[in-house]
């Protein structure tokens, strides 16, 4: 059976990278995105695997659409083997600061999203009895990031999903592993990181950088390969240029 991948988020950032290292790779990628914009131009990106390509408008906090979307992509698109859950939103802000509604839009997004989508494409995976499941969490999960009391709670609910499903599913044949990136080249984080926030950043990265998309990408095309890592599961690498490694 060929690999069918479902990527929320994968029409910009980390998710395009991933999209990409998976088509290249022949695999069926769908393509869910939230902005129109960027999957338009994730389309002309790509064009070159558009016969493997489906494109998905998609807002991951909207339950019924995300049940609806994965249902339909399994049936017309092909047998969904992989979920990459991408979709995330951030922000920098004091946790003094931080309002309620910030939050929790912060983790309906971020992890009840994720939780959705890794539900639905489980329900369909046990059936076929196997699939990979990646999420991407945040170094922000593991460690307490000044201005992510949002951002970083999401991600370490992400991490702690991730444990329990993998061994909830164990059974049934399917993986769930988590990527948790530092600082990397996103338009997410050219939003958020100023300048003062960018130096800091290089100077607790022992790698002295930011990361790239590709440098994720293909840590997430070994979790979804079950040839490469069939008996990795319930694990969350940090790809981080060695920041949570990193003592005083």
């Amino acid at each position: 059976m060929q690999n069918t991948v479902f990527v929320t988020g994968g029409a910009s950032g980390i998710g395009l990278a991933i999209a990409q290292a998976s088509v290249a790779r022949g695999w069926k990628v769908v393509v869910a995105d939230v902005e129109q914009c960027n999957l338009e131009r994730a389309r002309e990106q790509l064009s070159q695997y558009n016969q493997l390509l489906h494109y998905e408008q998609l807002d991951v906090a909207d339950e019924e659409a995300v049940v609806k979307a994965i249902a339909r992509c399994d049936s017309e698109v092909g047998p969904l083997t992989g979920l990459v859950n991408s979709a995330g939103i951030g922000s920098d802000v004091p946790c003094l600061d931080t309002t309620t509604a910030l939050f929790r839009k912060t983790v309906e997004v971020n992890l009840i999203g994720s939780f959705v989508a890794s539900r639905e494409a489980a329900r369909l995976m046990r059936t076929r009895g196997r699939g990979a499941i990646v999420n991407i969490a945040s170094v922000s999960g593991i460690r307490g990031n000044p201005g992510r009391v949002a951002y970083g709670a999401s991600k370490a609910g992400v991490i702690s999903m991730t444990q329990v499903m993998a061994v909830e599913l164990a059974p049934a044949g399917i993986r769930v592993n988590a990527i948790a990136p530092g600082p990397i080249e996103t338009p997410l984080v050219r939003d958020m990181h100023t300048e003062q926030v960018r130096a800091s950043w290089l100077k607790a990265v022992p790698q002295h950088r930011y990361g790239t998309p590709d440098e994720i990408a293909g840590a997430a095309v070994f979790l979804l390969d079950d040839c490469q890592s069939s008996f990795m599961t319930g694990q969350t690498l940090c790809i981080d240029g060695g920041f949570t490694a990193a003592g005083v």
